[in-house]
């Protein structure tokens, strides 16, 4: 079976895509834990944090940009939002593709897990 995200980056899936250029794309998450629940993704398919290679940290540090402009752009920068990047079955990652979620609109409680 293939990836789940390199299927909606194919637009092989649907998604809600929010942002997207030649490095990432953003789309809502199809089950929210917060009212804003938004998935910032690689364009290159990248299966874990632990792949991650020193020629994708320019690549990572577009992701956490990308979420601040999600954040203001949903309004929920001001009060703040969490991101969250799971790594491997433990962690709660489900879809092997290296994802930042952006979640934000509510409180969010701590410890997280």
């Amino acid at each position: 079976m293939g990836c789940l995200f390199c299927e909606i980056i194919e637009r092989k899936r649907p998604a809600k895509i929010v942002y997207e250029d030649a490095q990432v794309m953003a789309f809502d998450d199809i089950h929210p834990q917060a009212p804003v629940h938004t998935l910032i993704i690689p364009k290159k398919h990248i299966a874990t944090n632990l792949d991650l290679q020193e020629e994708d940290l320019g690549l990572v540090g577009h992701l956490f940009q990308i979420a601040n402009r999600i954040a203001s752009e949903k309004g929920i920068a001001e009060n703040g939002f969490r991101l969250v990047m799971n790594c491997n079955r433990d962690s709660g990652q489900t879809v092997f593709h290296v994802h930042l979620h952006l979640l934000g609109g509510r409180l969010m409680h701590w410890p997280p897990g």
